[in-house]
């Protein structure tokens, strides 16, 4: 008996929530620290300010996952109604429609009305879901879920430059910093695009540049404004 196919889309639902959630718990975490470090502050204020980040970023993406999640989950319900009621009170045209859709992507108007009968009669709900809204369960919002895996996730980021600041040297925290979430970055970028099915040098690159360029820019900031203060 052939095993059925796994694709790769299959993951992108938690692998979206999960890489978002790690990479901007890793760049925020990180150029925030950066930046309260270039503006000469001490280890404890930088930790203090590295733990109220994880704190405040985790609750943050979590929330902002579960409403996002949410209004799509929402919108889905709402077509799920329509489609629903459509289908209760003229089956006739959504046959048609249904069979119009079969036409369009290759197949005889006979056969397409064929098919549109066959499925109909089988899940009539189902087969316009799937095929004139393109929804499919495995694919479906899931809110909570979203919220969770985003918030642990940017948990686990965040955490890796607080600990690179408690085993840092003062001379050497913001490379350490710096180097150490860089790396992280590009590890995930790679191991991502990799479960994705892309290539992990796109996926590296494209963390790296972003995490590069945020980590600079706040610590800009954070030299300019402890120059101003000292």
């Amino acid at each position: 008996m052939q095993k059925p196919e796994v694709h790769k889309s299959q993951h992108v639902g938690w692998l979206r929530a999960a890489v978002l959630g790690a990479n901007d718990g890793i760049v925020s975490t990180a150029s925030l620290v950066v930046g309260v470090a270039a503006a000469h502050a001490g280890r404890n204020d930088i930790l203090i300010a590295g733990i109220a980040g994880l704190v405040a970023g985790a609750l943050s993406m979590a929330a902002g996952e579960y409403v996002s999640v949410s209004s799509q989950a929402d919108t889905e319900r709402a077509d799920l109604e329509r489609e629903r009621m459509e289908l209760a009170t003229q089956p006739e045209v959504e046959e048609a429609e249904l069979a119009a859709i079969y036409v369009e992507r290759g197949l005889e108007p006979a056969l397409a009305r064929t098919v549109a009968q066959q499925l109909t009669a089988h899940d009539a709900l189902g087969a316009h879901l799937r095929d004139e809204l393109g929804l499919l369960d495995k694919f479906a919002a899931r809110p909570l879920q979203a919220a969770l895996v985003s918030a642990l996730t940017f948990a686990v980021g965040a955490a890796l430059p607080i600990l690179a600041v408690v085993l840092a040297p003062p001379a050497g925290l913001i490379m350490l910093v710096s180097g150490t979430s860089l790396v992280c970055l590009v590890t995930l970028g790679a191991l991502a695009a990799r479960a994705g099915g892309a290539s992990p040098w796109i996926g590296a690159l494209r963390v790296a540049f972003w995490g590069i360029l945020a980590m600079a820019v706040t610590a800009a900031v954070g030299a300019l404004f402890g120059a101003k203060l000292a």
